[in-house]
């Protein structure tokens, strides 16, 4: 039980830091410190270092401490590939779709930056009425008769943040949008790098078709002389069967090939926000050889991922809600005036006399709730631990990306060259046996061996060709692409006013 003597301490002790609030103006809630990312002491990535015998395969660029800027596309120099990412950045949905969400955010920044100032509003009336008559006893004068009221008042309310519970709301909503930002770069860099990757399987099934086109066509005129050299008399027809069967097989594979490439041309038309009824990619098979990619020093990977930017904010912005938390806590103080004109006639609405106005302040304290306040500080405070957990996992997947996706372009760049030995080596095998076969020594059965043996080994090389690209994209894309945290927008620019159109062509 709380005496009345206690009730006045405590009443006084709060009216005491409510000036004192008012006064110097502070802020509840812990100070947000940024989380420190891992202590990185390799100059270098583990994958990067790695050495093979041979002086070929990829290589990371040099000096490793460069930075990829800008248009990370460019890197590969292929126009078509620059051409069709201009065209992504423009007319991709999901882009579109990040960036309005983005633009939320920022509204909700003014609607809570809204809460500083005074609401004002005019609320002028008109009202007639009639009294009753039959009022003897009331204090109503002028029973039984009409009257008319003409009013024309302002009302002005203001709620003074003295424990910096808006303050906090701002900062939250602020960080909340650099989260936002964070987030639309984030999804740029995804879709660039999908469009990139469909490109380059897009150039590998061309390839694959050339290969199995040349088969197909090997195969004919391997079935024609089996033909010939039996209708001659000098061959057997168990290699006319077989010489057809081979035919076929490699005429089904070379009618497959055009399902992925299709699928991957309607995933690209989609990522560039048309109809796939109406777009093609022109038939181009290429040969492509992942150019160095620039990796920086790790410490610099938690500046240049747009997702750690994400998490970091995000964090940021629990921290503010921990404020808003604590400032549940003290005294709501209001402040409300009313002024301006009352008449019963239009005419003298406006005069001096027909005046009147009204001010004070009120304070609303909740003294007990059961407990709410603090369950819901408790919640932000566990929101807050989750963010920073999220964010440091975050981190550590970041470096593990890039360590997988250099790993896998060295890998696959070495393992090429071993699969160009192997096609060299089928081939030469293949010739040999149609020596002899066309000599009569062998049967033609051995002649499909090796020609089952070349085509397995060019698929083989044409995939890994194409893997290592992929990965090199990967990695480019690990690495944050051309983007780095200075791009992000700060709290103060975040809150500035600007039209969706400026803040885009900023963007680009």
């Amino acid at each position: 039980m709380v005496l009345p003597g206690k009730l006045a301490t405590i009443a006084i002790a709060s009216l005491g830091f409510a000036f004192c609030a008012f006064v110097t103006g502070c802020r509840l809630g812990p100070p947000y410190h940024a989380p420190a990312p891992p202590s990185i002491t390799a100059p270098n990535y583990k994958e990067s270092t790695v050495n093979f015998s041979d002086a070929d395969g990829w290589k990371v660029a040099s000096p490793q401490d460069a930075m990829i800027r800008g248009k990370w596309w460019e890197i590969f120099n292929e126009p078509e590939l620059n051409a069709l990412e201009e065209q992504l950045n423009v007319n991709n949905q999901n882009i579109k779709a990040s960036f309005e969400n983005f633009m939320q955010a920022r509204a909700v920044v003014a609607e809570a930056r809204a809460q500083f100032w005074p609401t004002i509003s005019l609320n002028p009336s008109w009202n007639r009425s009639r009294s009753s008559a039959n009022l003897r006893n009331s204090s109503q004068a002028n029973t039984g008769q009409a009257s008319t009221l003409w009013t024309a008042p302002l009302d002005v309310s203001w709620t003074p943040d003295l424990w910096g519970k808006i303050r906090n709301q701002v900062r939250e909503a602020q960080y909340s949008a650099q989260a936002s930002a964070a987030d639309l770069e984030l999804e740029k860099l995804t879709e660039q790098a999908s469009l990139a990757q469909f490109y380059f399987e897009i150039r590998g099934q061309d390839m694959l078709q050339r290969i199995l086109n040349d088969t197909v066509d090997a195969d004919q005129k391997a079935l024609d002389a089996a033909q010939g050299a039996f209708e001659a008399g000098t061959g057997d027809y168990i290699s006319v069967v077989e010489a057809r069967a081979t035919l076929k097989a490699a005429q089904s594979s070379a009618i497959n090939a055009g399902l992925s490439r299709a699928q991957y041309e309607h995933a690209i038309a989609m990522l560039l926000g048309k109809v796939a009824t109406d777009f093609s990619i022109p038939i181009r098979p290429m040969l492509y050889n992942p150019p160095p990619i620039p990796t920086g020093i790790p410490s610099q990977l938690a500046e240049r991922r747009p997702d750690v930017a994400a998490a970091e904010r995000t964090l940021a912005a629990a921290n503010a809600t921990i404020g808003i938390g604590y400032g549940a806590f003290f005294p709501q103080v209001s402040i409300s005036a009313q002024a301006g004109f009352e008449s019963s006639t239009l005419k003298h609405l406006f005069d001096w006399p027909s005046r009147f106005w009204a001010i004070g302040p009120s304070a609303a304290q909740t003294i007990f709730n059961g407990g709410l306040y603090r369950a819901q500080l408790h919640q932000y405070e566990a929101i807050y631990n989750a963010d920073l957990a999220n964010y440091r996992q975050t981190v550590l997947t970041a470096f593990q990306q890039v360590e997988d996706y250099l790993a896998a372009t060295r890998i696959f760049s070495q393992q090429i060259l071993r699969q160009q030995e192997a096609v060299k080596s089928s081939q030469e095998f293949l010739d040999l046996e149609m020596q002899r076969y066309n000599s009569g020594v062998d049967p033609y059965v051995d002649v499909v061996t090796a020609q089952t043996s070349l085509l397995g080994n060019q698929e083989t090389l044409n995939s890994l060709q194409v893997q290592e690209m992929l990965s090199t994209v990967q990695l480019v894309e690990a690495l944050g692409g051309g983007w780095d945290r200075t791009q992000l927008a700060s709290p103060s620019q975040i809150s500035v006013k600007a039209s969706a159109s400026d803040y885009k062509m900023q963007s680009q």
